[in-house]
């Protein structure tokens, strides 16, 4: 296996995850708000060819959106230590210990609500990429499997997004 990071920049698609990267973005709706937070609506738009792919997708409450943050390349702000938010009270820690986008590979991975599926249309709540963010995949978030039980943070991220201690 070769990690990533030893070709910053570059990605190897699949033909499925390029023909979504390559035609799929993030449009973000500023006028449109979720009824049920303050974050605005995101929709990502499928390609009407891979529409047929998106079936059942319905069923779930959320999705996880796996995105190239397209404009974190500036390899200026790429540091290998990095800390929470910026904050100085929080320890440094590693690129690859935190969730910064300014890494040697932009990959962005995020849960959202999935509001509503409308044909080749996804309309999300939570997702904090930008307009024109290119998508390179969406998979249903299954808890079983994505939210490990006996899953651990350390001290100091306790209770920055709500975190059960």
């Amino acid at each position: 296996i070769i990690a990533p990071w030893n070709y910053p920049f570059q990605l190897v698609f699949s033909p499925l995850v390029g023909a979504i990267a390559a035609g799929n973005t993030v449009v973000v709706k500023p006028s449109e708000h979720s009824p049920h937070t303050s974050r605005i609506v995101s929709e990502i738009i499928i390609k009407p060819e891979l529409e047929a792919g998106l079936l059942g997708l319905e069923h779930y409450s959320h999705v996880i959106v796996i995105f190239w943050a397209h404009q974190a390349t500036d390899k200026s702000k790429i540091s290998l230590r990095v800390r929470y938010k910026g904050d100085p009270c929080l320890p440094e820690v590693g690129v690859f210990a935190s969730r910064s986008l300014f890494r040697p590979n932009p990959l962005g991975m995020k849960i959202a609500r999935l509001v509503e599926r409308r044909d080749n249309i996804l309309h999300l709540d939570g997702l904090d990429a930008l307009n024109g963010t290119p998508v390179l995949d969406i998979k249903p978030f299954i808890p079983r499997n994505d939210a490990p039980a006996n899953a651990t943070v350390p001290d100091w991220n306790r209770g920055t997004r709500n975190e059960k201690t």
